[in-house]
C-alpha cells in the first residue's frame, strides 16, 4: 500500500480544547472535511463526531493541561477515551494497539463546524 502524500500548502494548524479550556491542544492536518459517528455504547450516548483518521504524535505541535484529563476504559479495554475531568467533555480517543495515536472529537476544534460536514456512520457494535 502507498502513502497518500499532502502537499503542504494543504496542510494547515487547528486548535482545540474542551469546554473549560483546561485541556487544549493544536494538531496539523489536511483540510477537516468529514467525520464519524459510531453506535458503540460509549460513544451513542456522549454523540461525539470524530475525526475520519488517527493522527500521529507528530500530527501535535502542543498539548496543554494533560494532568486535567482522566480516562475511560469500558468493556475489552482497546480504546483509551480520555475526558477533561472539570468539565466533562470527551477530547480525544486512541486505541490500546496504536498508543499515542488520537482520533478527535471534532467538536473540540475551534472554528469548525462539524454539524455542517458530512458524517460517516460506523458500526462500532460489530468490533
Amino acid at each position: 500500500m502507498s502513502a497518500i502524500l499532502v502537499p503542504v500548502s494543504d496542510v494547515r494548524t487547528y486548535d482545540a480544547s474542551c469546554h473549560c479550556g483546561a485541556v487544549g491542544f493544536r494538531f496539523r492536518s489536511e483540510p477537516i472535511g468529514s467525520g464519524l459517528r459510531c453506535n458503540c455504547s460509549i460513544c451513542i450516548r456522549r454523540g461525539a463526531v470524530v475525526s475520519a483518521r488517527y493522527y500521529p504524535p507528530e500530527a501535535f505541535e502542543k498539548v496543554e493541561g494533560l494532568d486535567c484529563l482522566t480516562l475511560y476504559q469500558f468493556g475489552d479495554h482497546d480504546v483509551n477515551h480520555w475526558f477533561c475531568r472539570r468539565c466533562g467533555i470527551y477530547t480525544f480517543h486512541d486505541a490500546t494497539a496504536k498508543p499515542g495515536h488520537y482520533r478527535i472529537n471534532l467538536g473540540c476544534v475551534s472554528e469548525l463546524a462539524v454539524l455542517s460536514l458530512p458524517i460517516e456512520l460506523i458500526d462500532g457494535r460489530a468490533f
